[in-house]
């Protein structure tokens, strides 16, 4: 029987690989169409380290890609605590939890700070005098939620109330409603602090219901606040409104009552027993 003549595989001809410039040249493209904002030089770089030190082509897309997603985290984190407008720096790591341990426990404030009680849509009372550090430690909640990326605002009820009286003037009230409506938590500092803005606008405690009124019952609010709940009649002027507006705040809300002897008092009186400079 003839053996059979083995005929030798065609080869299929390779398909011309592009040429390294070409991909560079793609790669820096997609990043640009993907709104990544990567040079051509740390493209660059990256490559050579690659190479030099014979990273696999995971490794290769983790270094590549890390840093700027770092950066993207940073600049957002920028963005959410430029937009929540917080006055100062106050952050609860910088809080005086030594000057009023036995009444004030960082605790509870640390465990606001994990965002639960946005996540779910609750509300956030302090209740106490002036001194306490109220303001500083709603801010310092802020701030931690906005590293979390919770949307915030803060301002005081004053400002509140001034930005929405003039809204109402130029007849963009319900835009602005909308706006205040979408922020995670609504931060309301300095509630009773004066009755300037009732004094000055009539329809201040109305105004301050409506901002409570479209966040309710689905994004939480925070007041800050040196009136009792009994007082709040009183200071909003509107008894059977206090009662609409302390229903809508207090329901199912996180209510603490802050109590403790005055930084702010103490710091004074630090100041004035040094003794005066000599000339």
């Amino acid at each position: 029987m003839a053996k059979k003549t083995a005929h030798p595989k065609t080869a299929r001809p390779k398909t011309p690989a592009a040429p390294t410039s070409g991909l560079r040249e793609q790669l820096l493209e997609h990043f640009q169409t993907l709104r990544i904002p990567l040079t051509a030089e740390q493209l660059d770089a990256a490559l050579s380290r690659a190479q030099r030190e014979g990273l696999s082509h995971l490794e290769f897309a983790h270094g590549l890609l890390a840093d700027q997603a770092a950066q993207r985290r940073e600049r957002s984190i920028a963005r959410r605590i430029d937009e929540a407008r917080l006055p100062g720096s106050a952050s609860l790591e910088s809080f005086d939890w030594k000057f009023n341990a036995a009444t004030i426990d960082r605790s509870r404030f640390e465990d606001l700070a994990s965002g639960g009680f946005v996540q779910r849509g609750e509300n956030l009372v302090l209740v106490g005098q002036s001194g306490l550090g109220k303001s500083h430690l709603v801010q310092g909640v802020a701030r931690r939620l906005c590293l979390q990326g919770a949307r915030v605002r803060y301002t005081t009820s004053a400002a509140l109330v001034q930005h929405l009286a003039s809204s109402r003037a130029d007849d963009t009230l319900t835009r602005r409603l909308r706006e205040y409506g979408k922020f995670d938590l609504l931060i309301i500092d300095e509630f009773g602090f004066e009755r300037l803005e009732r004094l000055d606008c009539p329809q201040a405690a109305n105004l301050l219901y409506k901002v409570i009124e479209a966040r309710y019952p689905r994004r939480s609010t925070a007041l800050v606040t040196n009136v009792d709940f009994e007082s709040w009649g009183d200071y909003l002027g509107d008894p059977p409104l206090a009662m609409a507006f302390l229903d809508r705040v207090v329901d199912g809300a996180i209510v603490l009552k802050l109590e403790g002897k005055s930084y702010r008092a103490h710091r004074a009186q630090r100041l004035d027993a040094k003794p005066a400079a000599t000339e």
